[in-house]
């Protein structure tokens, strides 16, 4: 077990890669003009933050029977989760427009509310942002502060997918749907605690596919951290992280609109209070 020396260590990093990115979007907001190219520098910012952090959270993750992600495996799968959940929370009260994940904007073109090509856009700015991240971590896992870095640097990864393919691609969209159906009824309640609340849904769902396709439901996320990993070849990561979640993430646009799901999510809930 890594002591919490070791720990703080993890803790820095993800702290120092807050505080650059809100350095990042403070001078972004000062000297770019309004427009495309400002939205697009705020989604590489954002999903920088979010690639640079979780890099340094599951940092090399093993699964096996019974293992969890590095930063699990060391300090405990609770440290992990509060990790998690209140970096969940952090972005979603920083980024502001950006969602440095593609299926929002894929579902915005079901919805009719973007174009094909500026989501397009905003998904290679999300990519971009999330991939050149590494070389960051990367140059801090080189410093070999704590043990939990060393030979990490230059380590080859391995892929998170432990189950058939198809399976993997069912929890990977399965999962998506969830959270995106729960943030919406939560967005449209107006809940109190909404923020909280998604954090945790979205935090719980992770650690419940840590052992089975790694619980990413971001397929930026997925491809910035395990993109050419042995254990998988680009057409199954692909399969599994993009087609998964993807398909999950626009699923719950019509789901969530049928009478059905919000009579039983939203109507009866209104009724009651």
């Amino acid at each position: 077990m890594a002591t919490i020396e070791q720990l703080g260590y993890s803790a820095f990093f993800i702290a120092l890669t807050c505080i650059f990115a809100i350095v990042a979007r403070r001078l972004n907001e000062r000297l770019s003009k309004d427009g495309l190219v400002k939205e697009l520098i705020f989604e590489a910012i954002a999903a920088a933050e979010l690639c640079g952090c979780c890099f340094e959270l599951i940092i090399g993750k093993v699964i096996v029977t019974n293992a969890v992600p590095r930063m699990a495996d060391n300090f405990g799968v609770a440290t992990y989760a509060v990790f998690l959940f209140t970096l969940t929370i952090w972005w979603g009260r920083n980024w502001g427009s950006a969602t440095a994940c593609p299926y929002t904007y894929m579902e915005q073109i079901v919805e009719g509310e973007v174009s094909f090509k500026e989501a397009t856009l905003k998904i290679w700015a999300q990519l971009m942002g999330g991939c050149c991240i590494f070389r960051y971590v990367q140059l801090y896992w080189w410093l070999e502060l704590a043990e939990t870095h060393q030979g990490r640097a230059f380590e080859d990864c391995k892929a998170d997918l432990q189950v058939n393919l198809y399976l993997g691609a069912f929890i990977e969209g399965f999962a998506t749907l969830c959270c995106r159906l729960a943030s919406k009824v939560i967005s449209e309640k107006d809940a109190r605690f909404g923020a909280f609340i998604d954090s945790f849904i979205g935090t719980s769902l992770v650690v419940a596919a840590f052992n089975y396709s790694g619980g990413y439901f971001n397929p930026v996320l997925a491809t910035a951290l395990k993109w050419g990993c042995a254990g998988n070849s680009a057409l199954e990561h692909i399969i599994v992280y993009w087609i998964g979640s993807c398909v999950g993430a626009v699923l719950s646009v019509p789901l969530f609109k049928t009478a059905t799901f919000r009579d039983m999510f939203l109507v009866a809930k209104a009724k009651a209070e």
